[in-house]
């Protein structure tokens, strides 16, 4: 598991020694330097971003104007070399504060922390997420819809494929249309349930699944725009 992670901060030293920590670190994904918010916000529009790495004092806009602007915001953790920033810093629920110059051990910790507090968070969402319950090779199985790729019918079973996995289920293909969201899931054949949201490209014949071509009756593929549409 990797975070992905910009750094954000005026000094061009500071931003090849905190950027080389983060490209050295096993965890750590750069996905880019700036030298002011503004370059970094636009890089976030189009990114996801689990982690920023930011300084305080910047030209024109501070770290806390920066955080101020933002509607969803990442874990943060701060750099700079004063330490009178502390108390305000973590008003903005900061994962760490970093004083510069930089320790490796302490930027270690830092990551850690981030780490951890993404896996919590992580844990906790699929705790809450929407989910059904299957029974698969005697034993019964906790599904998060959201990981659910299709659903097959497979003779007399139907096969749940997910993300990580499938397996087989003795039931019926209407008894999983009836379970499952109709805002996210479609069945575009007698054969075949999908989930709007893993659909990547589609044609008069097919939606494509990663690899998987899933094929469409004649008369579903303009359901399958409609719900494209409104997903």
């Amino acid at each position: 598991m990797k975070l992905n992670c910009v750094v954000v901060d005026d000094s061009s030293i500071q931003r090849m020694i905190i950027a080389k920590l983060v490209n050295n670190h096993p965890n750590l994904h750069l996905v880019g330097d700036f030298f002011n918010a503004i370059e970094a916000k636009n890089c976030m529009s189009v990114h996801t971003v689990d982690l920023i790495f930011l300084d305080i004092e910047m030209p024109v806009i501070s770290g806390f104007d920066f955080l101020d602007g933002l509607k969803a915001k990442p874990q943060i953790i701060f750099i700079t070399s004063k330490a009178e920033y502390a108390m305000k810093a973590f008003d903005y629920d900061a994962t760490d504060y970093l004083q510069k110059p930089i320790a490796l051990d302490r930027f270690n910790a830092s990551v850690r922390r981030a780490i951890d507090f993404h896996m919590l968070k992580k844990e906790n969402n699929e705790e809450d997420g929407e989910h059904i319950f299957i029974k698969s090779n005697l034993k019964k199985l906790k599904i998060y819809t959201n990981k659910i790729k299709w659903i097959e019918a497979y003779g007399d079973y139907v096969k749940v494929v997910t993300d990580e996995d499938s397996n087989l289920v003795l039931s019926t293909m209407k008894s999983f249309e009836n379970d499952l969201s109709k805002d996210k899931f479609i069945r575009v054949h007698k054969s075949y349930i999908i989930n709007i949201d893993k659909v990547e490209r589609f044609n008069s014949k097919f939606a494509e699944i990663g690899v998987t071509k899933i094929p469409l009756s004649r008369n579903k593929k303009e359901d399958l725009i409609r719900a494209l549409a409104i997903a």
